[in-house]
């Protein structure tokens, strides 16, 4: 059940890249620190829960991040970070399992394993609280079924991240049993970012799904938008990373704080 719009070329070559990686010997087991009570505490401190994602680069990202990045991730958490974000996939945004094990072991957040899981085996790549499945890529030929997938990933311990773009992949999303749903405002068939996408489809989430804002969230501002529109935590990467900034001039710690301190009202 493909969408009716083509995948831009440099997604497209992401996801060609995730059909061929394999998944590891042996099935993982975890035992996850529970995302949607990191949240909890997270707002119960006062702050907005952000799970902010070590990005050493990707194909929209201008320029790259060489830093320890359990340096990072530490600076994240610094900064009040309710989660982490790690990238696993090697071809495109220079991430590995190794660092995400790494950071894992560093921190005591949940740490989300952010990659394009398209089969079963590609689950038992390395333990993380929370798994991400995303529903356009399991639309394309050749992939696994998400409702499948879910299952499979929880059978091992996962919590799972469903992204969603628009209210059908939303409501598809729910049929298959999510129970974390991300809204994506970065559209992969253009890769244009419109914070409107979250504020479109989050009014369809049933009561007592927890809606993550993904993509675009630049500032304070942005935070406040997507929470009035009912988001219960934010993914952000980018505006944490800086990647446009030499790395002396970074301060990710700052970067964090100043969205998860943003004043907001959550509706």
């Amino acid at each position: 059940m493909g969408d009716s719009e083509e995948i831009a070329p440099a997604v497209e070559s992401i996801l060609a890249a995730a059909r061929e990686r394999g998944g590891a010997d042996g099935r993982v087991d975890v035992e996850p620190r529970s995302l949607t009570d990191a949240f909890a505490d997270a707002e119960a401190d006062g702050r907005v829960p952000v799970i902010a994602e070590v990005k050493p680069t990707s194909p929209t990202a201008a320029g790259e991040r060489t830093e320890d990045p359990v340096a990072l991730a530490e600076q994240m958490v610094e900064g009040g970070a309710a989660a982490l974000s790690v990238l696993t996939e090697p071809e495109h945004f220079g991430g590995s399992a190794a660092t995400l094990a790494r950071i894992r072991e560093a921190v005591d957040v949940p740490v989300l394993r952010k990659d394009f899981v398209l089969h079963e085996d590609q689950l038992d790549v390395v333990e993380a609280d929370v798994i991400l499945l995303i529903v356009r890529f399991l639309d394309e030929p050749g992939t696994g079924d998400l409702a499948d997938l879910l299952s499979a990933a929880r059978e091992r311990g996962f919590q799972v991240l469903v992204e969603t773009h628009t209210a059908d992949e939303l409501a598809r999303a729910i049929e298959a049993g999510a129970e974390i749903v991300g809204v994506n405002n970065r559209d992969l068939a253009k890769l244009a970012v419109d914070l409107g996408t979250f504020e479109r489809v989050a009014p369809d989430a049933p009561e007592g799904v927890t809606l993550v804002a993904e993509s675009g969230i630049q500032s304070p501002t942005d935070v406040a938008r997507m929470r009035r529109a009912g988001a219960d935590a934010l993914l952000v990467g980018s505006a944490i990373m800086d990647h446009g900034t030499p790395a002396e001039e970074t301060d990710v710690t700052a970067n964090t704080r100043r969205l998860t301190t943003a004043t907001t009202t959550h509706e």
